[in-house]
């Protein structure tokens, strides 16, 4: 049933999915009440739950742009999963900010496939980048995956090289004035988080360990069967495949690295794995077997949230 409705592309189903994500939002914002009192306190959790909402549309419309799904909202469906399985994530507002500039870099680098203006999308893609690296240093790695795509595309013209360090200078160039004008803490703000840590004591109780348990087994589960499946994809796609599982291990790399580590540094990691998810619902040509797999691994997520809670 899960999977017969989610395998098209209907508007009840990125209603149905919004309207979760809203009351998980605040489900887990009501744990704490004193932001209700302040309408400032409200405006930016508004402001928080549209840049959620908004990383789920742009993440399914990049997926059906660039041909990596069919006309269906998995995309929409597992990166909501994957957000609620560690719900942390719904309240740290840096990651999701951060995490919502590297999918609108990821939009850009994908599209670059087409040759249509590459080097206003390498100019953007590096621009987001340093951007949310300023909310969480570590997503700067990112910009890996910006020297890879002009590898695999334009890598002849040696201006396409060098655009990403232009960006880099304007950002950091407006940040500096910025800072400069209004805070100038923020630059050992910076300066902390640029930090590397490989501490992993932070698991504070048995459902963060339950928690980081099931993604593990979810991961291996779409990660494999995406490495296993790929020469069978479209050729003209194999680019965009690369740099979804490229984007998804970047991800991963941020978590490892980052200090003041935590289950919602994994956020990085939800887009390319509900990709990868995707391309494994699409695969399964046994229904009960799609439809129990779906089951499970929604179930867990929601197990996962009201068990944090």
């Amino acid at each position: 049933m899960i999977t017969t409705i989610f395998s098209k592309s209907r508007p009840f189903n990125y209603v149905f999915v919004t309207l979760l994500l809203i009351l998980c939002f605040f489900l887990y914002q009501l744990k704490t009440t004193e932001w209700l009192q302040d309408a400032e306190s409200i405006g930016k959790k508004t402001v928080l739950l549209g840049l959620l909402i908004g990383s789920l549309f742009i993440s399914n419309f990049i997926t059906k742009k660039n041909g990596l799904s069919k006309d269906n909202t998995y995309p929409f469906l597992f990166f909501f999963n994957f957000l609620i399985l560690f719900p942390t994530t719904l309240g740290n507002s840096s990651l999701i900010i951060s995490n919502f500039f590297i999918i609108l870099a990821l939009r850009r680098l994908i599209s670059l496939q087409s040759l249509m203006a590459p080097k206003e999308k390498i100019f953007d893609a590096s621009m987001w980048i340093f951007l949310a690296a300023l909310f969480h240093f570590w997503s700067i790695l990112f910009i890996v995956l910006v020297f890879v795509s002009v590898a695999l595309h334009v890598a002849r013209d040696y201006r396409n090289w060098i655009l990403p360090y232009i960006a880099f200078f304007t950002i950091a160039t407006l940040y500096v004035v910025f800072v400069l004008i209004y805070d100038k803490s923020l630059f050992g703000h910076l300066l902390d988080d640029a930090t590397i840590s490989f501490d992993f004591d932070y698991f504070t109780n048995k459902f963060q360990n339950i928690a980081i348990s099931i993604y593990a087994a979810i991961t291996a589960l779409f990660l494999f069967s995406q490495i296993v499946a790929f020469p069978s994809k479209p050729l003209v796609h194999h680019n965009a495949y690369k740099k979804i599982i490229l984007a998804f291990f970047i991800g991963f790399i941020i978590y490892l690295v980052s200090p003041d580590k935590n289950n919602s540094i994994l956020i990085y990691t939800f887009m390319p794995l509900a990709v990868m998810a995707t391309s494994y619902f699409e695969g399964i040509k046994i229904k009960w077997s799609q439809e129990a797999t779906a089951i499970i691994v929604i179930g867990l997520s929601f197990l996962s949230f009201f068990m944090q809670l």
